[in-house]
């Protein structure tokens, strides 16, 4: 397994701790934990050997804890919710990041730099334009050109494109920040992978950053 792993400190934060749900372990020893944030809705990350794999960004559609087979006329039995006062440090961790989560979502400045990341099956240039993405900073932009060439490659414009599209690490990641180069004015919002530009417009309008 590959980890991308930045220096850095957790930022403490004036915002209410989202409520997290541990579910069951994923595949290869992946952990899922699903939070709640108020407007957004459930969010979900997994995190294996304290690196996390994949964070997807909060929905209304995902319900906090999923309905779970309990036995034959019995009630579905509940997710584990974390202690106030975790004791096991990856919990410790997992409670931290979710709640620079919940304070990204309400328009406050964090930092992820201290988020180790799975980058398993990444190639090199991807691990470049993973590092070159998470380099670009809270209300700034650049262009899919512009992180091509902060990764060492000015003329792969598209590559970088298709990493933003597949990001699997939403917000750690910021490819929201990520935008096109426009024809009479300097950027263009561009693509948001599946979530779509709406998303995208969101997201950087939190950072003050209007397209």
């Amino acid at each position: 397994m590959g980890v991308a792993r930045q220096r850095g400190t957790a930022d403490k934060f004036l915002v209410p701790e989202p409520q997290i749900v541990l579910l069951d372990s994923g595949g290869a020893g992946a952990v899922a934990y699903r939070y709640a944030v108020e407007g957004w809705g459930v969010g979900e990350l997994r995190m294996r050997d304290g690196a996390l794999v994949a964070h997807t960004f909060p929905s209304r559609q995902r319900r906090l804890a999923p309905r779970r087979r309990g036995p034959p006329g019995g009630t579905s039995a509940p997710g584990i919710t974390l202690a106030a006062k975790p004791t096991r440090d990856s919990d410790a961790f997992v409670s931290s990041l979710c709640q620079r989560f919940a304070a990204h979502l309400r328009g406050v400045a964090v930092s992820y730099d201290d988020v180790s990341l799975d980058d398993t099956g990444a190639t090199s240039f991807q691990r470049e334009l993973l590092s070159a993405a998470r380099s670009v900073g809270w209300g700034e932009v650049v262009t899919y050109g512009g992180l091509a060439a902060r990764a060492g490659r000015p003329r792969a414009a598209r590559a970088a494109g298709s990493f933003c599209a597949s990001n699997r690490l939403s917000l750690v990641v910021p490819c929201h920040r990520v935008v096109a180069a426009g024809a009479e004015e300097p950027f263009t919002l561009g693509g948001y992978g599946a979530a779509g530009p709406r998303l995208k417009r969101r997201l950087l309008a939190l950072e003050g950053t209007l397209l």
